[in-house]
């Protein structure tokens, strides 16, 4: 008999796409169901980027060089600069989103074996990455009554091995929101100098701070070979089926390297990279509206969250995601109750378990994240049915 791998095995499912089955279903039987499982935006994508790409004139679609569009990485240096990050076209590689990014560093500074730290919750999308390359997750917990801060330095000492090879952040933070200080970016540089370490940066929601400033890993001084950005235009741009990121480091033993697995995969796609080289020409405003509006909305969800008895959600200083602690015995089942057993005016909500987004055992049971991602109207429409879904939900705790 045929066998799968170890590495397929051990690959996990998505958390965030798992309950898609039961969705679709509930549309099937004419449910209304609102999609605040997923990171989706559902602000359209600049009309002019757009006409980028269906206005490009070629007669060949070609391959682009492995690293990406001279064209493309030099705006890109343009952009950086706007945000305070002074790097050249060679110190960028486009890669195939945000995802291969993060992959591309996980295999070019890791071996089989080795260990990456990442506070937790985390992105869910880490663990799989993990598994692709071979590395051990040491997750080190943040805690939802701290609002999810940086965990003290103790507990990254702690975790550190001989294994270590890396810690990963994401800023702001997917799913927590949280943003991250300056003071708390200067901790993390601490720790990467002592112990020798990569500082992997994914700055996706980077335009989306609502409180406070960013500051970028490419900021900190001194640690020019430690620090790795992961970026993607994916939500800056409403622009997430482009699948366009990119690998940012000054560390040239690391882009040599890097480059040999873009060589592998031969080339980013090349409309998304018309599509990218355009968006770095939006006026300068384009963002104040955008961040403008996810800001009502985070204010929106927050508010009506707080205001259900027995749930807590913690104000999230950036991107478009919240979590919320519920008064549920397992977010996994609740979530899929939603959706196979709950109807609130032939509507309900779709919410993304937290227990995904831990790596250690029996965290998150009764937390979920919401993604702000629609409008104000249906955030208070989707918070009805979540409101009447606890009073109903027969595993309610008090």
């Amino acid at each position: 008999m045929l066998s799968i791998s170890n590495r397929g095995l051990h690959m996990p499912p998505s958390p965030i796409r798992k309950l898609v089955p039961y969705a679709e279903a509930a549309k099937k039987r004419g449910t209304k169901v609102y999609h605040l499982n997923i990171g989706q935006p559902d602000i359209a994508t600049p009309e002019s980027i757009l006409d980028a790409v269906r206005n490009s004139d070629f007669k060949v679609l070609e391959y682009s060089h492995s690293a990406g569009n001279e064209s493309y990485r030099k705006k890109l240096v343009q952009y950086y600069r706007q945000v305070g990050i002074a790097v050249t076209p060679e110190q960028i590689i486009i890669t195939t989103g945000g995802s291969e990014a993060i992959l591309f560093g996980f295999m070019a500074c890791m071996d089989a074996g080795d260990e990456v730290i990442i506070p937790e919750p985390f992105y869910a999308n880490y663990n799989g990455f993990a598994v692709e390359a071979g590395v051990i997750v040491k997750p080190i917990t943040s805690s939802i009554e701290s609002g999810f801060a940086l965990p003290p330095i103790e507990d990254f000492e702690k975790a550190i091995t001989s294994k270590t090879k890396a810690i990963v952040i994401c800023n702001p933070n997917n799913p927590t929101g949280y943003l991250y200080s300056a003071a708390e970016m200067e901790v993390l540089k601490q720790i990467i100098v002592k112990h020798n370490l990569f500082l992997f940066a994914d700055e996706a929601y980077r335009e989306f701070c609502y409180e406070g400033t960013h500051t970028s890993a490419m900021h900190l001084t001194g640690v020019d070979d430690h620090v790795v950005l992961m970026d993607t235009i994916s939500k800056r741009y409403s622009a997430c089926g482009g699948r366009i990121g990119a690998f940012v480091t000054k560390n040239k033993d690391l882009l040599n390297t890097v480059m040999k697995f873009a060589q592998a995969r031969l080339s980013p796609p090349s409309f998304a990279q018309i599509l990218g080289e355009a968006a770095v020409d939006l006026p300068a405003n384009y963002f104040d509206t955008t961040k403008a509006e996810y800001k009502k909305r985070r204010d929106t969800i927050v508010k009506r969250l707080n205001a259900i008895e027995g749930v807590f959600c913690p104000n999230p200083g950036g991107a478009f995601y919240a979590m919320a602690k519920l008064p549920i015995d397992d977010a996994d089942i609740f979530c899929q109750w939603l959706l196979e057993s709950f109807s609130y005016h032939n509507q309900t909500v779709m919410l993304a378990p937290a227990t995904g987004f831990y790596s250690t055992a029996g965290l998150g049971k009764q937390e979920v994240r919401l993604a702000y991602v629609l409008n104000v109207e249906s955030i208070n429409k989707a918070m009805d049915c979540l409101e009447a879904a606890l009073k109903e939900y027969p595993g309610r705790k008090n």
